[in-house]
């Protein structure tokens, strides 16, 4: 059963703010069924992908700071010993939940997926999934505002949203109805001092049913806010304050191992040039295929039917790390993937086609 809180909060919560990003758009022949399994993965990773993190940790990484009164200040990006080891622990319980990422860190921003800043003041945030890829190398995609030396939850919490997962109070099916007028006053005050915008975007707002993977509500998620007394009319159990348990509730976990499943050779198809390969996948599932050039030159590698889904294209490295090398997102449109990229001699390459829709028609890769 969810812990209630009994007695109000005497201090402000900091929260999470997440960035706003450009919401997708769907040509009028995509249907609404096609459009709800697209959204609930599309900000999702190829599952086997090696996600690679950086810490800003040099003297000029920071910006600078305009205050009301005109002032400036130079403000840091980088973190204490501290605060890293937070971080790397909260990627760590990500990781034993026995999923098919991986974690790596790395010294060079420009080797990386994920940039991770300190930025005292600037709240703890980070893009959704992919999003993160879209962000130069030079740009923060997580941030973290107050010390979190001693806050693993709130690095789990940043985490979660780079694996595409959203903010669990936000969830349409919650049933949650909020005293608004309170919501806008309390999150207006120390420690957050947000516009009513911001607070409308990370609380009040129903994100769109169509990203929410399942039909519950979790008030146990780490995805989700703890609130203080007073800010929820209903469900009335939850009127003196929302306190979910710390860590991944049953339900993160299941949902991240449904999307990134623990990934085994029996997995893997063999291509082979000119010669396809059916692929029978359902919602969310992936397929991943091996290749070993025996010539280098330009390949084409190409889907076939009716389907959805975003196709990787990884080298292997020595220690069999999958390094990214291409990809093709063709959801939504009148299209199947493509990708046409030059592959080396007795490299070794995967392949990794993770579906959102298929008509029930027979769908195939190919290389060639």
């Amino acid at each position: 059963m969810k812990k209630k809180s009994n007695t109000p909060q005497k201090k402000g919560k900091l929260y999470c703010n997440l960035p706003v990003t450009k919401q997708r758009i769907f040509s009028d022949d995509v249907t609404q069924k096609r459009q709800e399994l697209i959204l609930v993965s599309d900000k999702k990773w190829a599952n086997g992908t090696t996600l690679h993190y950086y810490f800003f940790d040099d003297e000029t990484d920071g910006q600078e700071v305009i205050y009301s009164d005109c002032s400036k200040a130079f403000i840091t990006w980088k973190g204490g010993n501290k605060e890293k080891a937070t971080v790397r622990k909260a990627f760590s319980i990500w990781k034993d939940l026995g999923i098919g990422l991986e974690f790596k860190e790395v010294k060079n921003a420009f080797d990386s997926e994920i940039r991770i800043g300190f930025m005292k003041g600037n709240g703890s945030w980070s893009y959704l999934g992919r999003d993160v890829l879209r962000q130069g190398f030079n740009m923060r995609t997580m941030n973290f505002g107050w010390n979190i030396a001693n806050d693993i939850d709130t690095a789990l919490h940043e985490i979660g949203h780079t694996l595409g997962f959203p903010h669990e109070h936000q969830n349409p099916n919650a049933g949650i109805i909020w005293d608004e007028e309170e919501v806008y006053r309390r999150l207006a005050e120390p420690p957050n001092n947000w516009d009513q915008q911001t607070t409308f975007n990370n609380i009040i707002r129903k994100i769109e049913r169509d990203t929410v993977q399942g039909s519950d509500w979790d008030p146990n998620s780490i995805m989700h806010y703890q609130f203080q007394a007073g800010m929820i009319l209903k469900p009335e159990e939850y009127i003196n304050g929302l306190v979910p348990d710390p860590g991944l509730s049953p339900r993160d976990v299941e949902w991240t191992r449904f999307f990134y499943p623990e990934l085994a050779q029996s997995d893997y198809l063999s291509l082979r040039p000119a010669k396809s390969e059916s692929m029978v996948l359902g919602f969310g599932q992936q397929q991943n295929c091996v290749f070993k050039p025996t010539s280098s030159r330009k390949y084409h590698i190409k889907t076939f039917g009716e389907m959805d889904g975003v196709m990787v294209l990884f080298k292997k490295g020595s220690d069999g790390e999958l390094i990214y090398l291409a990809g093709d997102d063709d959801s939504g449109e009148n299209k199947t993937a493509e990708i046409e990229h030059r592959l080396l001699k007795d490299e070794e390459y995967v392949i990794a086609y993770r579906q959102f829709y298929n008509t029930g028609k027979a769908s195939a890769i190919m290389l060639y």
